[in-house]
């Protein structure tokens, strides 16, 4: 297997994972937070392997400009995600803008 055929199969890996697993999980804690909820352990738990994950991935987005943008949109949405549950945890309120 050539490096590009490895690096293609790592890619798609990744990205069934992000569509299938990872990004239907953050929508969900974003509706908990949006609507006033807090973190548990597993959401907590979740969101540390996702940032691991999402380092891990920065060598590969370096070779894949064209990524950048998706990859950007999915670090602002656990931004937003911490961001709105510290808010909750605080009892302040912050709106972000969708």
């Amino acid at each position: 297997m050539s490096d590009s055929e490895r690096e293609l199969g790592v890619f798609t890996v990744t990205i069934e994972r992000f569509a299938d697993f990872l990004l239907p999980r953050a929508l969900d804690i974003k509706a908990k937070v949006d609507s006033g909820g807090r973190f548990d352990d597993f959401d907590i738990e979740f969101l540390e392997n996702v940032m691991v994950e999402a380092e891990q991935a920065k060598p590969y987005l370096d070779r894949h400009p064209d990524l950048h943008d998706l990859y950007t949109r999915a670090v602002s949405l656990y931004h937003d995600i911490v961001t709105q549950a510290a808010a909750n945890e605080t009892g302040a309120l912050i709106i972000i803008p969708a």
